[in-house]
C-alpha cells in the first residue's frame, strides 16, 4: 500500500510537469524584482515560521509538511508541485530531515526544474550529529538540530542572507526584520544558558522518548537518556524499556518528558516500572503547533521547552 501511494504521488508530479514544461520560467523570480511578494516554499512548520517572521509582508509562503505529518517521508500534493514550480526561493532543513539528496524534497524540486541557486538548506553551518540503533548497525544523521536555540540563530541568519540575495530590491526590509528576530532568539538562548546552568549536577539528565535533544544536550552539558534513538516500527520495545528502566535505577532523575508527537504508552510503562513521574505537560521536538495552539511559533516553542525543562529538572 505504501509503495502504491508513493507511485500515485509521483504520478501526480508527472502530470504537473507537463504543465510546467509549457510554463514560461522567465517570469520566475518576479517577486525578486520588487513588483509583488516573493514566492517562498518551506519544507516544514518551523522553517515556515522563520520565513514569516523574516519575510513579513514581502513574501507569500507555501509550506509543504503540515503539523502532525512525518517530514521524513512526505508525499507532495498537486498544490505543492505547482507552488514549487513557481517559487522564487525554497528553504529546507537538511540534515536528512527531508530524506536527504535522494529523498522526496529533492525529487520534487528536480522534477519541476527548479534552479539550484533558488534552493537553500538552513543547516549548512551545523555540524551533524549521528544516531545509532541498539545494535549499532544502523546510523543516521539526527535532524533535530533546531531544538537548540543556537542552531535556530544560525538558521535565521542564513534565511535573512538568502532573502537579501534573492530579492536585493528589498534587502533593507529583510535585514531589519531578520536582525530584530535574531535578537529575540539570542535573548531566548541567554535564558537557556542561565536556566540550564542553574540545574544541579545530579539533575542534569534529560529523559525523553526519542533521542531528539542530542544537539541541545551537547551544547548545554546535559546527559541524555531515551527509549529509542531511531524511529522504527519497534519504538518502545521491551528491551528498550528495560534498558531505560535500568538506567533510571542507576541515575535517579526527578522527572521524565514525553514529546508532543509520540505515543505516550512506552514512557508510561517506564514511569510505572521505575517510579519516576512523567512531567504533566509534553515537550516539543519535531514541529510547532497549529495556529492558535499554545506553541504555534518557533519563539514560543523554544520558550515553552526551556520553561518545562527547567521546572521539571529543578525539582
Amino acid at each position: 500500500m505504501k509503495s502504491m501511494l508513493k507511485w500515485i504521488g509521483w504520478a501526480s508530479i508527472a502530470v504537473f510537469l507537463l504543465a510546467a514544461c509549457g510554463n514560461d520560467k522567465s517570469g520566475a523570480g518576479a517577486g525578486a524584482k520588487g513588483d509583488g511578494p516573493l514566492k517562498v516554499v518551506t519544507s516544514f512548520t518551523i522553517i515556515e515560521d522563520l520565513a514569516r517572521e523574516i519575510g513579513g509582508d514581502d513574501v507569500e509562503i507555501h509550506n509543504l509538511v503540515p503539523t502532525g505529518t512525518d517530514p521524513h517521508e512526505y508525499e507532495p500534493l498537486p498544490e505543492d508541485i505547482k507552488k514549487a514550480t513557481d517559487a522564487d526561493v525554497l528553504f529546507y532543513n537538511g540534515l536528512n530531515l527531508e530524506g536527504g539528496k535522494s529523498g522526496w524534497f529533492f525529487k520534487m524540486v528536480d522534477s519541476v526544474g527548479q534552479k539550484e541557486e533558488n534552493i537553500f538548506s538552513l543547516t549548512e553551518r551545523v555540524e551533524p550529529m549521528y544516531l545509532s540503533s541498539e545494535d549499532g548497525k544502523e546510523e543516521e544523521i539526527n535532524p533535530h538540530a533546531f531544538i537548540d536555540p543556537n542552531v535556530g540563530i544560525k538558521m535565521a541568519e542564513d534565511m535573512r542572507d538568502a532573502f537579501m540575495k534573492i530579492d536585493p530590491d528589498r534587502k533593507q526590509n529583510y535585514e531589519k526584520r531578520g536582525n530584530d528576530y535574531i535578537d529575540r532568539l539570542k535573548k531566548i538562548e541567554s535564558e537557556y544558558e542561565k536556566k540550564l546552568g542553574d540545574i544541579s549536577e545530579e539533575n542534569r539528565i534529560l529523559v525523553t522518548s526519542e533521542r531528539a535533544f542530542q544537539y541541545l544536550a551537547k551544547h548545554y552539558g546535559l546527559k541524555e537518556a531515551y527509549i529509542w534513538a531511531i524511529d522504527t516500527e519497534e519504538n518502545g520495545s521491551p528491551s528498550q524499556i528495560k534498558s531505560l528502566v535500568q538506567f533510571l535505577k542507576d541515575h535517579p532523575v526527578p522527572v521524565l518528558f514525553v514529546e508532543s508527537n509520540v505515543d505516550t504508552r512506552p514512557m508510561e510503562t517506564v514511569s510505572k516500572e521505575s517510579g519516576v513521574p512523567i512531567y504533566e505537560k509534553p515537550i516539543y521536538s519535531d514541529e510547532i503547533g497549529k495556529p492558535g495552539d499554545e506553541v504555534d511559533t518557533y519563539i514560543k516553542y523554544l520558550k515553552y521547552n526551556i520553561d518545562i525543562m527547567y521546572d521539571g529538572l529543578s525539582k
